[in-house]
């Protein structure tokens, strides 16, 4: 026996798909050009599989701020937040994260999955119930690993299963710690919010909300899924990650409950983890401060999620229960998911290949994730790529022909 042999079925399933001429674990960008422009393993490649979902790598005005930055700071703090972590810089994000959501505290993590490893494992233990939607991100499950409170799953944006599941607890003892995603980052699909708030106002319990993937895609000002649903009162927690629409790296809590901020010196993925680098500190200053200043970017990115998913669903392939920043594909089956995807990527095309078990009913996906940078022209070569791919592998039904 060796430390390893309980993978072996993940490195046969692996070589699998290595041997299928596609390697989606070690894709090589030799440059990146643009949010939406790059050259991967030595081919022009439209990216549209990022999540660079406002463009704002390439802010200007980010950039400068990096710059002067790491100029001024140097390169990294060498500590953590409760030891010589905590620069002005750090204080000063937290402070504009806090009065953007319109709350008391907010805390600033190294990474988004820190942030929500962090959160949840602290205020939820033995004892306590955390009840999580099905389709909850990798890093939520972790969490509740770590935290070690009892775990109750229920449906998939399932408001009726979640309040039987809250019923069935009764007078149990413990703390109860609803959480559910803005947009669900495989298929962009969007929570029954309004539903899932009534449900935690009627039977107790606290709400925590990831809005890793709709921060800055919904909501009049970009808060997310809460702020859109009208629910924001009813959100104890708001985790979120700057690695999407502000692109660059990091995660943060945001609440209004008075106890907070003792989660700064109980929550050990806070604790001890050095804390991010002046230069990712002052890019996402200024990439929420550009995000706030410009909506039409929430705009631009609403008209390119829904050129790419109406063209893609006018074209025959099933994609998913909305237009939303992500549009997932559902492939045939595995083969002609890989065979799609390496053959989109030598076209020039990069996007996320997902396979089972990551995937919801274990469905293989093509997964895009648009960008408010995309112009309709690049938008508008995708699918013709798509549907000449698609067509040939038999996923679509073959191109008709214009007549000579």
């Amino acid at each position: 026996m060796g430390l390893f042999d309980k993978h072996l079925a993940y490195r046969d399933a692996y070589k699998a798909i290595q041997d299928a001429g596609a390697d989606p674990f070690k894709v090589r960008f030799d440059a990146v050009h643009s949010p939406t422009e790059g050259v991967v393993d030595g081919r022009p490649t439209i990216l549209l599989g990022t999540n660079n979902y406002l463009g704002l790598t390439f802010d200007e005005e980010a950039i400068a701020a990096s710059v002067k930055a790491v100029q001024e700071r140097g390169t990294g703090t060498t500590g953590s937040r409760i030891a010589n972590g905590s620069f002005e810089a750090h204080v000063e994000l937290e402070q504009d994260l806090a009065k953007f959501y319109g709350r008391k505290h907010a805390m600033v993590f190294t990474t988004g999955y820190q942030a929500n490893l962090g959160v949840l494992s602290t205020l939820v233990g033995r004892g306590d119930h955390l009840i999580l939607d099905a389709d909850s991100h990798a890093s939520i499950y972790d969490a509740s690993r770590l935290g070690q409170a009892e775990v109750i799953r229920f449906r998939h944006n399932d408001p009726e299963d979640l309040a039987k599941r809250l019923r069935r607890l009764g007078d149990a003892p413990g703390e109860r710690l609803i959480v559910v995603e803005g947009v669900y980052s495989m298929i962009g699909d969007v929570a029954p919010l309004k539903e899932i708030a009534a449900v935690k106002r009627e039977l107790g319990g606290y709400l925590l909300v990831d809005e890793a993937h709709s921060m800055g895609v919904l909501g009049a000002t970009g808060r997310g899924l809460a702020e859109a649903a009208g629910v924001e009162d009813d959100v104890d927690f708001i985790v979120g990650t700057f690695s999407k629409s502000l692109g660059a790296i990091g995660g943060f809590c945001v609440s209004n409950l008075d106890d907070f901020d003792v989660m700064r010196v109980v929550c050990r993925p806070y604790m001890f983890t050095a804390s991010l680098p002046p230069a990712v500190v002052a890019s996402t200053i200024t990439a929420l401060r550009r995000m706030i200043e410009q909506p039409q970017l929430r705009d631009r990115l609403n008209h390119n999620a829904k050129r790419l998913y109406d063209g893609l669903t006018s074209l025959g392939f099933h994609t998913g229960p909305t237009a939303s920043p992500v549009v997932a594909t559902t492939m045939p089956d595995q083969e002609r998911a890989i065979a799609m995807w390496n053959a989109l990527l030598h076209a020039g095309v990069y996007l996320n290949l997902a396979l089972p078990p990551a995937t919801p009913d274990s469905r293989p996906l093509l997964r895009a994730s648009v960008s408010a940078a995309h112009t309709d022209e690049q938008i508008d070569a995708v699918l013709k790529t798509f549907a000449e791919i698609g067509a040939a592998l038999g996923v679509i039904a073959p191109l008709k022909r214009a007549r000579a």
